[in-house]
């Protein structure tokens, strides 16, 4: 796997894993609260650095299982087990 083409699958694992962690430690306001910008839905405290670090390190096992995978001999599209 080339330099450019592993940056853009680490790239898009990282953008499927920011949405499977963007929920993890969220909770709504209960009270609804009519203040400026306040709405019942909405999150009373976002812990963007928490998301961030946890998409992350979630992306960098997933991207380290498909770099391990694309390493292998058999795991080719041209002469491996995939290839039939």
């Amino acid at each position: 796997m080339s330099a450019v083409t592993g940056s853009l699958v680490y790239f898009l694992i990282w953008w499927v894993a920011l949405f499977c962690v963007l929920p993890i430690g969220i909770r709504p306001d209960v009270t609804g609260e009519a203040t400026p910008g306040g709405w019942r839905g909405a999150p009373i405290r976002i812990r963007v650095g928490f998301i961030i670090l946890g998409t992350t390190v979630l992306a960098a096992i997933l991207w380290a299982g498909v770099w391990w995978f694309m390493s292998l001999e058999g795991a080719s599209f041209r002469d491996g087990w995939l290839a039939r």
